[in-house]
C-alpha cells in the first residue's frame, strides 16, 4: 500500500471513529453476539446446474453494516471462503444499498438485516457442497466496531426457492440495458498519486437525487465519487489509487459505475474513451 494511500485511509478511519464517538469503554460494553448474527440460507439448485444460497445477517436495532463500496469512511466487507468444498466459482449479488449521512460523512450500506445471495458453480454436479468461511465487516451505530463472522454450512441440494433470497435478488440494481443507459465515456488523467476518472453516463434520471459510485477493481482503491447531472448525462469523478505499491494501470472495461437514485439503482460495467 502506498504511503499516500495509508495516510488517506488512516485519516478517513480516524475521522469516522472520532465523529461517531468510538471509545474503548464503549467497546467493552458491547457484546458482538448481541449486535449481529449470521446464517446460511438454502435456495436450491438452478436449471443450469448451479446452486443458490445466501448469507443472512441480522443486525440489532439501530445498527448498520456496509456495502462493497462503503462510502466516505465506512469499513468495506471482506470474505474468505477457505474451507468450502466443491466450489468452482462463487458470485455474490449485492441488493441495492442505502445512503446514510452521519456527522457529515456519507456511507453506503444496510440496516436491520442483509440477505446476500450467493450463486455457486460446483466442481462436480450433484456432489455435496460445503459453504465455509468468514466475513469481515464493520458495524456502526453510536460507535463503529470492526467484526468477524464465521459460517459453516452443508448445502441442502434438494431445497426449493427461498422467499428471502428471491426478494434480495429482485432488489438488485438494474442493469445498464434495463435502465436504458445509452453509453458511458470516461477520460483518464494522471494525478500525483493515481489516476482521475471523469465519466459521463448517458441515461435517464434514476430519481430526484442521484449519487454515483466508481469502482476500479481489486487492485485499485477509489476516493469518494463526486457526481452531478448535466442534462441527459450524469457526470461522475473519482481518483483511483493503487492498493499496493507500484505503477497504476486502469482498465476501462473493468471500471464499475453504480448510480443510486431515489427511484432505482443502476449497475454499469465498463466505459469507452471519451
Amino acid at each position: 500500500m502506498t504511503t499516500q494511500l495509508r495516510i488517506r485511509l488512516r485519516l478517513a478511519l480516524l475521522a469516522c471513529l472520532a465523529s461517531l464517538g468510538l471509545a474503548s469503554a464503549s467497546l467493552a460494553r458491547e457484546n458482538l453476539a448481541d449486535l449481529v448474527s449470521i446464517e446460511v440460507l438454502d435456495g436450491g439448485p438452478t436449471k443450469d446446474g448451479r446452486y443458490i444460497g445466501a448469507l443472512h445477517l441480522r443486525l440489532a436495532q439501530g445498527w448498520k453494516t456496509y456495502w462493497r463500496a462503503p462510502g466516505d469512511a465506512g469499513i468495506p466487507p471482506r470474505f474468505d471462503w477457505k474451507g468450502s468444498r466443491n466450489v468452482a466459482n462463487l458470485r455474490i449479488t449485492w441488493p441495492t444499498p442505502e445512503l446514510f449521512l452521519t456527522s457529515g460523512f456519507r456511507t453506503i450500506g444496510y440496516h436491520d438485516e442483509l440477505v446476500l445471495p450467493i450463486e455457486i458453480t460446483p466442481k462436480s454436479a450433484g456432489a455435496p457442497i460445503r459453504i465455509k468461511g468468514r466475513m469481515e465487516l464493520g458495524l456502526c451505530k453510536d460507535v463503529c466496531i470492526p467484526s468477524e463472522l464465521r459460517f459453516d454450512h452443508r448445502a441442502d441440494l434438494s431445497a426449493g426457492r427461498h422467499p428471502a433470497i428471491a426478494a434480495a435478488l429482485a432488489s438488485r440494481p438494474y442493469s445498464a440495458a434495463e435502465a436504458r443507459v445509452r453509453g458511458v465515456t470516461c477520460r483518464l488523467s494522471p494525478t500525483p498519486y493515481g489516476m482521475k476518472v471523469s465519466a459521463r453516463i448517458s441515461m435517464p434520471s434514476a430519481g430526484r437525487e442521484e449519487y454515483a459510485v466508481i469502482e476500479g477493481g481489486a487492485s485499485l482503491v477509489a476516493t469518494e465519487t463526486k457526481s452531478w447531472r448535466e442534462g441527459r448525462e450524469l457526470v461522475a469523478e473519482a481518483e483511483l489509487l493503487p492498493a499496493q505499491d507500484g505503477p497504476i494501470a486502469v482498465d476501462r472495461s473493468a471500471l464499475r459505475f453504480t448510480v443510486l437514485g431515489t427511484s432505482h439503482a443502476v449497475d454499469i460495467r465498463g466505459c469507452t474513451s471519451g
